[in-house]
C-alpha cells in the first residue's frame, strides 16, 4: 500500500518536461506542498497548457454560490448600502491568490457557463471544440484566471459576466447548454440540479415502501427549494410545505402554486420551524434545508418526525451543529448531506423547469 510519501514522489515534475504527472482527479494541478485534493488546496496551477485527459473552457460567465455571495455582500454593506466595488475586487483577489473561485470564509464558489476552446486527447467528458457549457463541479475545485477585471459586473448578483478561461479535469462534469433556453436560466438551474436529484431519490425511497412521506423544503422559494418541491411532488410525495421567511416570498411560492401550504418562519428559531410546519401539515417525513444562512441545523430536526429524513442542501451548514444538535434532543432522523451530483442531475432538473410553470417563473424572475 503507497504511503503518503511515495504518493508526493509520484506528483513531482518530470525533470525531463517539468511537468508533474497528471492524474484525473487534477492532482497535477495543486501547488500546495502537502498533498490534498485539488477543492481542499490553498492554490491551484492555472497554466493554459492542458493535460492529456484535460478541457480549457473559455469563460462566459460564473454564478456564484448563494452562502458564498450573501457573505460577500454582507461583509461590504454600509449603511443598508453595499458597496460593488468592494464586492468585486474581493472576488478578484480570490481568484488571483488562489488559482480558484473559494471562499474563504463559506468555503464555497459556484459553477461557470462558456465555450470549450481546447479538448485534450486523452478527455473522458464527450466534449467537443465550440460546445457551450455549464460546469457541474465547483469552482473550489477548477483552475480559473480572469482576464477583464470583470468590468461587466457590479457586484450586485450572484451572476458574474467574465472573461477568462478554466481547466476542467478527468473526473470533472459538464453539461451541454440546451438550445431552448436562456443560457443564464440554464446556469441558475445548473447550479443546484444536484437538489432536485437527490430530493426524488429519496422520495422515491419512501414511495417504494407504499409511504407517501410529507416533504418540508426550506427555503422554498428558493433556487434548489422550488426544484426540490417539485421534485418531491413528482416522486410522489402526499404533501409538500414550502418554508419561506417572510410574506413577500410566501405570495410569490403560493402564486406558483408548486407547494401544497406554504408557512413563513425564521429558520434560524428552531421551535417557531417547528411549529410552523405542525401548523402546515407536519412534521415531516423529510425536511430539505435550502436556505443560505447559517444556525437552521436544530430547526430542522425538530421539523422531522421520528425516523424521518433531513437532506441538507445549504453549503452555511454546521454538520457537527446538526450531528451534536440531534443527538442532543435525542432525534431518531437520518440526516444526508448533498453532495451536489446524482447522476442525471442536471437534465431532470432542466426536465422539471420546462415541465412546471410555477418553478419556470420563479426562476426567470430572478433573472
Amino acid at each position: 500500500m503507497p504511503t503518503p510519501s511515495d504518493i508526493q514522489t509520484e506528483h513531482q515534475p518530470d525533470p525531463a518536461s517539468g511537468r508533474r504527472p497528471g492524474d484525473p482527479t487534477g492532482l497535477h494541478r495543486v501547488l500546495d506542498e502537502r498533498v490534498v485534493l485539488p477543492q481542499a488546496a490553498q492554490r491551484l496551477d492555472t497554466t493554459d497548457e492542458l493535460w492529456p485527459d484535460e478541457v480549457r473552457v473559455r469563460v462566459e460567465r460564473l454564478n456564484l454560490d448563494a452562502a458564498s455571495f450573501r457573505q460577500l455582500e454582507r461583509k461590504h454593506t454600509r449603511f443598508g448600502e453595499t458597496d460593488g466595488d468592494a464586492v468585486r475586487a474581493e472576488v478578484l483577489d480570490i481568484v488571483a491568490t488562489r488559482g480558484k473561485m473559494q471562499n474563504p470564509e463559506t468555503g464555497s464558489g459556484g459553477m461557470l457557463v462558456g465555450t470549450v476552446e481546447e479538448v485534450g486527447p486523452d478527455s473522458p467528458l464527450g466534449l467537443s471544440v465550440g460546445d457551450r457549457v455549464a460546469t457541474l463541479v465547483s469552482l473550489t475545485l477548477t483552475p480559473l484566471v480572469i482576464q477583464d477585471g470583470l468590468a461587466r459586473w457590479d457586484g450586485a448578483s450572484e451572476q458574474v459576466p467574465c472573461d477568462g478561461y478554466a481547466v476542467l479535469f478527468g473526473r470533472s462534469i459538464a453539461a451541454v447548454i440546451p438550445d431552448d433556453l436562456d443560457p443564464a436560466l440554464s446556469l441558475s438551474v445548473m447550479d443546484v440540479c444536484g437538489a432536485p436529484a437527490l430530493t426524488a431519490r429519496v422520495v422515491g425511497e419512501y414511495a417504494a415502501t407504499g409511504t407517501a412521506p410529507t416533504v418540508a423544503v426550506i427555503g422554498g422559494a428558493g433556487k434548489s427549494g422550488s426544484l426540490s418541491l417539485a421534485a418531491a411532488r413528482q416522486a410522489g410525495a402526499a404533501r409538500t410545505i414550502g418554508v419561506v421567511p417572510h410574506q413577500a416570498e410566501h405570495d410569490l411560492l403560493t402564486g406558483a402554486g408548486i407547494a401544497d401550504a406554504v408557512t413563513i418562519a425564521d429558520a434560524r428559531d428552531p421551535i417557531a420551524l417547528r411549529e410552523a410546519v405542525a401548523a402546515a401539515g407536519g412534521p415531516a417525513d423529510v425536511t430539505v434545508v435550502c436556505v443560505d444562512v447559517p444556525g437552521c441545523e436544530g430547526g430542522a430536526v425538530l421539523a422531522t418526525a421520528e425516523g424521518g429524513t433531513v437532506i441538507f442542501f445549504s453549503m452555511a451548514t454546521s454538520f457537527s451543529a446538526a450531528a451534536l444538535g440531534a443527538e442532543g434532543l435525542a432525534a431518531d432522523v437520518r440526516m444526508l448531506v448533498g453532495n451536489g451530483y446524482v447522476p442525471g442531475h442536471a437534465a431532470y432538473a432542466m426536465e422539471l423547469l420546462r415541465a412546471d410553470a410555477g418553478v419556470r417563473g420563479l426562476f426567470e424572475r430572478r433573472l
